[in-house]
């Protein structure tokens, strides 16, 4: 993801954190000590910490659970709305993305469990829910404090941070189950449906019970002057909307060969042409991204981008040897459309070269795809029966 820094990483798997949650740390910080000066702002900060360290737990979750059905997580970053941890794909068996949904908040109930148990042991168990909703009013009898104030309260702030924690873990829990995309509820909502139905079937119907919830979080922040409520709602719909898309478009490429959508008349450019006449090619017909081909042999493909970039920098007698992308990823005319979509998304590329036996054979992009679909779709029985 765009302007995000790798912090660590877990497992193979890296952690990222998005410029966004560096100024929510910043505004974070600066309440707290409007509140209770340094003090404060190092516990709120310290605790915004915790936070997201449950976060990424969470979402390491899903990620090792991915991982037990042979699915890679390419990475996890952190967002001041929580962490996205990004999965090659997700399971095609209902069962396995059932665990791997539910694999999130199952680890955050063990950290719930761990805040109990320390909880009984700092305050006894008559004072449990009482300790639990001090947790969810926050950290609020640090503000104004000094820190020797706070370093004497040591036992005071042990109940108060686990109490804190306690509740955080759960309310993560009930958010991420509700029944709605892009939560973890909406796709175990999917695959139990999917148990008993097809899957874009079971997908429109999860969509579906998202998008009502979106409406409804949205009437209740409208009314109640919440405009958290209100940005819920946004999220919610658009992660709803979002998957039923997807999912009805890898249903319509599913089981359909890259050799039936590829272009077969398309452009290459040799290592030793010039920047200038590459754009002269973009102008001069459809074709965007370029494959590099020295003889016979594919060794580059130049992007659109990588053409405008050039030209900005005042590079446009430079050779395409000089611009073109060397490590790039090609595939092959058997491969299946639905798998080339995910692909073209995760090397954000526009295009992508088709080779058999070592040769260029074709070129695939999403333009293309969308074509094929179109005419797939416009010779459909019902449709050519409506025209008539």
């Amino acid at each position: 993801m765009k302007w995000s820094w790798k912090i660590a990483q877990f497992g193979g798997i890296g952690i990222y954190v998005h410029v966004t949650f560096l100024i929510l740390l910043i505004w974070i910080g600066a309440v707290y000590w409007n509140q209770g000066g340094p003090s404060a702002a190092f516990y709120g900060l310290l605790f915004l910490g915790v936070l997201f360290g449950t976060v990424v737990l969470h979402e390491l979750g899903h990620a090792f659970a991915a991982k037990r059905y042979g699915i890679p997580t390419r990475d996890i970053t952190l967002l001041p709305i929580g962490g996205v941890a990004r999965l090659e794909r997700m399971p095609d068996d209902p069962r396995e993305e059932l665990v791997v949904a539910i694999a999130g908040p199952a680890v955050n109930l063990v950290l719930a469990g761990i805040c109990l148990m320390a909880l009984v042991i700092l305050s006894g168990v008559s004072h449990i829910g009482e300790t639990f909703l001090n947790g969810l009013k926050g950290l609020e009898f640090l503000a104004g404090q000094e820190q020797a104030d706070v370093i004497d309260a040591l036992p005071s702030l042990g109940v108060v941070f686990f109490s804190r924690w306690l509740a955080v873990n759960i309310v993560l829990v009930v958010f991420n189950l509700l029944p709605a995309f892009p939560m973890d509820g909406g796709r175990v909502l999917r695959a139990l449906l999917a148990m008993r139905m097809d899957y874009v079937s079971a997908t429109k119907t999860a969509a579906g019970v998202g998008v009502m919830m979106a409406f409804l979080f949205g009437l209740l922040g409208l009314f109640g002057g919440n405009p958290i409520l209100v940005f819920i709602a946004l999220f919610v719909y658009v992660g709803a909307t979002a998957e039923a898309a997807s999912v009805a478009t890898r249903s319509v490429l599913g089981g359909i060969p890259v050799t039936s959508a590829m272009m077969t008349e398309f452009r290459v450019v040799e290592p030793d042409e010039t920047i200038e006449s590459v754009a002269g090619h973009i102008l001069a017909g459809f074709q965007q991204d370029f494959p590099v081909v020295e003889g016979e042999e594919l060794v580059g493909v130049l992007t659109r981008g990588d053409v405008l970039q050039a030209i900005a920098s005042g590079r446009s007698e430079a050779s395409v040897s000089e611009v073109m992308r060397r490590d790039f990823e090609t595939t092959g005319p058997n491969d299946m459309l639905e798998r080339i979509v995910d692909a073209l998304r995760r090397c954000k590329c526009q295009a992508m070269p088709v080779v058999q036996d070592g040769r260029l054979v074709g070129l695939i992009d999403m333009e293309n795809i969308g074509e094929y679909v179109a005419i797939q779709s416009a010779f459909r029985p019902g449709r050519r029966q409506a025209s008539d």
